[in-house]
């Protein structure tokens, strides 16, 4: 694909490397467009279609998950290649339901460099990837991303755990550092568990409306 036609969209929530992609894809002479979560990036894909979406999984009020699962049900935007980006959903798991729902890639962060600039130009190059499967359906989509989002709770609350004991054993001049990782660690339970909240609230909906239709 010709580099001035069509643009890149990261999506991406934390600003250190959303600045890295950004600036990194442009110097290689790439338009890019950024967004902070799902529902901008949804926003702006909706006035434009991009040539590839660069995605966070774990994100404020859309996640890379209900993103991706959005595009592929819509014929209009089904056939855009996704990179997927995680530190947090990375077990096998994780990255076989990012299949299921038709994502194009998986690359786990840090991000290497070295990896991820040929796969943005080899999928550039093919413009757009063929759906390969028929998109899941909202119902059964619901129920592997709830079990994603349940197994990574109770992943973050048992780290959680560990790192609250570890701390008063803890020299004090290393506090400081283990104290902000512990309180990233909060900070993504509790968006996972927002995030939980929702789709069961979505499904409980879906089967009320289900159960007095029948």
């Amino acid at each position: 694909m010709d580099k001035s036609q069509g643009y890149l969209l990261v999506v991406e929530d934390i600003p250190d490397i959303l600045t890295l992609l950004d600036t990194t894809l442009r110097f290689k002479g790439y338009r890019v467009v950024t967004a902070r979560d799902g529902q901008e990036a949804l926003d702006l894909i909706q006035k434009e279609a991009p040539a590839l979406i660069i995605t966070d999984i774990l994100m404020p009020k859309m996640d890379g998950f209900n993103l991706v699962h959005k595009l592929r049900i819509d014929p209009e935007t089904r056939k855009i290649p996704v990179i997927f980006l995680s530190a947090t959903y990375v077990a096998p798991e994780d990255k076989a339901f990012a299949v299921d729902i038709g994502v194009t890639h998986f690359i786990e962060k840090p991000v290497d460099l070295e990896e991820f600039l040929p796969l943005v130009a080899d999928l550039l190059e093919k413009d757009g990837v063929p759906a390969t499967h028929e998109p899941l359906t909202d119902p059964n989509f619901y129920v592997g991303y709830r079990r994603r989002l349940e197994a990574k709770l109770d992943q973050k609350m048992k780290q959680i755990v560990r790192s609250e004991g570890l701390l008063d054993t803890l020299p004090e001049e290393e506090k400081a550092s283990f104290l902000s990782s512990l309180e990233k660690a909060i900070e993504e339970r509790d968006e996972i568990q927002r995030l939980l909240d929702q789709i069961n609230q979505t499904m409980r909906k879906r089967h009320g409306t289900t159960s007095g239709d029948s």
